[in-house]
């Protein structure tokens, strides 16, 4: 995410799990969560904004869901998805 402070611009890294996808075009947003001092704290990207640098994905999981909301309610180790590695 790029920050305007002032007249200088820098590049803030956000990181946490993407519970949702939203599907419209150029209006596409991605909903990514992550617990900031046992604060579950989510945040609504848009994937075509100019303010978006790049989004790279550090990990995938295998889940049978679309939307994860359940992850809301969960706590500490019961909030993990089972990994799936990809070779290259």
């Amino acid at each position: 995410v790029k920050i305007i402070e002032g007249n200088k611009e820098r590049v803030q890294f956000y990181e946490g799990t993407i519970i949702a996808k939203k599907n419209s075009s150029i209006n596409t947003t991605i909903t990514v969560r992550k617990v900031l001092q046992g604060i579950g704290v989510e945040r609504i990207f848009l994937i075509h904004s100019p303010k978006i640098d790049s989004i790279n994905v550090l990990k995938s999981a295998k889940v049978r869901r679309a939307k994860l909301y359940y992850l809301r309610n969960l706590q500490g180790k019961a909030t993990r998805l089972k990994q799936t590695f990809t070779s290259k």
